[in-house]
């Protein structure tokens, strides 16, 4: 299937959409924008997906990307290059600790200007207060933990001795560890200039993953995208099945799969395929007919389906 029939729902402010779009242009692949709200509703991507709501998710026909982990590896899968076998860990890293100091700094500066209708959005997100005065009261201990994420970076460029994480070419581990910075330079310049200040390498290495862009975008509406869907198959399975899983899930099993962090809304399918780092679910649905819908293993939590009249 062409490259060029990927569809990312997403949006500009989005962290995790910077990482994908950063491994596009990497890539040099043609795609599809889709602007989806930063908050719900999102009413031409939630029946894509089942009800899983953050972002991004990558369409391709009538199969179904949720998160942006199983989405760079699909886009790895295709056009092989970018990956350094460490680079799900630094991605993972990126995606949790570095992402949750760098989430206190912005909105702990941000402070009663962040919009109630967003706080509120991010609460149900994820099941917890999402509370900037407590962010606000933390940015301070919060500055010297980022620069330490930060240093990392610097020392793994300097060891190195390349002009990326992942050689002399930037990959995953870049994209990953570039999120962060990316997301707080956004928002606050200066902030992110103070922070990083004498960091030599990761000067450099900014500067050039700045230099990236975003690829070759074309814009697509949420409408258009969803008649793709309903006109499209499934593609072949893309991974080996490698038979019954560890968990005790086969194919044609009735699951539910959820996030384990937060947005755990259960996506509910018969199992396709499940491999250690990716399962495939299918939902008939109503409108568009059969999808498949791709989740990483790492960070998700896949259970059985409860039967109909069984307690939740």
């Amino acid at each position: 299937m062409p490259t060029s029939d990927i569809i990312l729902h997403h949006y500009d402010a989005s962290p995790f959409s910077q990482k994908v779009r950063e491994l596009l242009a990497i890539k040099k692949l043609g795609w599809h924008s889709v602007i989806t709200p930063n908050m719900m509703p999102k009413n031409d991507l939630v029946p894509l997906t089942g009800g899983y709501r953050r972002a991004p998710v990558m369409q391709i026909g009538a199969d179904i990307f949720c998160d942006s982990q199983v989405i760079m590896a699909e886009i790895e899968r295709r056009t092989p290059g970018a990956d350094i076998g460490l680079s799900w860990p630094v991605n993972l890293w990126a995606d949790r600790p570095f992402f949750l100091i760098t989430v206190t700094l912005i909105f702990g500066k941000l402070g009663n200007s962040v919009d109630p209708a967003f706080i509120a959005d991010r609460e149900k997100l994820s099941g917890r207060p999402f509370d900037v005065a407590a962010m606000a009261a933390a940015a301070g201990p919060a500055r010297g933990h980022w620069r330490a994420q930060a240093a990392w970076i610097e020392r793994a460029l300097t060891l190195g001795r390349t002009p990326f994480l992942a050689g002399e070419t930037p990959g995953i581990a870049d994209v990953s560890a570039h999120m962060n910075i990316w997301f707080l330079a956004d928002n606050f310049p200066a902030e992110a200039d103070e922070l990083l200040g004498g960091f030599a390498a990761l000067a450099t290495w900014r500067a050039a993953m700045r230099g990236l862009g975003e690829g070759a975008p074309q814009p697509m509406t949420g409408a258009r995208a969803l008649e793709i869907a309903a006109a499209s198959q499934p593609m072949p399975v893309p991974i080996v099945h490698e038979g019954a899983d560890l968990c005790g899930f086969d194919i044609g099993d009735s699951v539910v799969v959820a996030a384990d962090d937060y947005g755990r809304d259960p996506i509910a399918g018969s199992v396709v395929a499940i491999s250690a780092d990716r399962i495939i679910i299918a939902r008939q649905t109503p409108d568009l007919g059969l999808l498949h819908l791709h989740f990483p293993r790492a960070s998700f939590v896949v259970a059985a389906r409860p039967a109909p009249g069984d307690q939740p």
